[in-house]
């Protein structure tokens, strides 16, 4: 039987960047950032034949992402994806792919005597989302929100469901419906135009959340396609919905 080396690539995880931005003695911005790359290309020697003349070694794939954290200011989470991704196939002849993805979890501040503490936090629900792919095919950008709650305690029903001898559920036209949202949103690239990707992130996150409360469930599933479907029809550019 013969053995080949199929497609493959490496990297580093879960590469932790919490930056403070102190705008004044006291008036503080906040970024906490998972960052995780993975490279791939003409790397089949290194697998082979142990030659390792052509990887990338992971630390310096931590040491690149800690250097990119010092741009002031630090760009939004999408951007900075795409500013690493560019950074390792440009760099290195020897990589025609590089996969960024991205967690930002966020915070916000504590209510002080006075109004939001200028730089006292306490972690936020939910978490941002971005992955990038730089190849040769071009840059892909996709967006997405992950564990974020959500409940109705009315506005919701669920009957008409396929029972069988095992079915122990009772159909109602009144329950309390619970779930935890995770979604992702792909990006049509405008030429070179630039992107807001914050403003983006926003829109999407609270048009998803809007529709959730707005929308008299019959189902979950209903529901979440409900959703979906609001997040590229309200976009000023449509995104692919994934």
């Amino acid at each position: 039987m013969a053995i080949v080396l199929g497609p493959n690539r490496y990297g580093k995880a879960e590469v932790r960047v919490a930056r403070v931005t102190r705008t004044t003695a006291t008036e503080h911005e906040l970024c906490d950032l998972d960052v995780s790359i993975s490279l791939s290309g003409d790397l089949a020697d290194t697998r082979l034949r142990g030659d390792n003349a052509r990887v990338v070694p992971t630390e310096t794939m931590r040491a690149v992402v800690y250097a990119f954290a010092q741009d002031r200011p630090l760009p939004s989470t999408e951007e900075f994806g795409l500013r690493l991704a560019g950074h390792f196939v440009d760099a290195h002849a020897s990589i025609d792919t590089a996969r960024v993805r991205l967690l930002e979890r966020p915070w916000v501040r504590i209510a002080g005597t006075h109004g939001p503490h200028p730089h006292a936090w306490t972690r936020a629900a939910g978490a941002r989302c971005a992955g990038v792919v730089h190849g040769p095919e071009g840059v892909e950008v996709c967006s997405g929100l992950a564990d974020v709650a959500v409940l109705k305690s009315t506005g919701s029903e669920f009957h008409g469901f396929a029972t069988d001898r095992y079915t122990t559920l009772a159909p109602t036209r009144d329950r309390i419906l619970a779930t935890t949202v995770r979604a992702r949103w792909r990006h049509r690239r405008d030429g070179d135009a630039p992107a807001d990707w914050d403003a983006s992130f926003r829109a999407a996150r609270d048009t998803l959340l809007r529709t959730f409360a707005d929308t008299h469930s019959l189902s979950l599933q209903q529901s979440l396609y409900t959703m979906g479907e609001a997040v590229p029809a309200e976009q000023e550019h449509p995104a692919e919905y994934a």
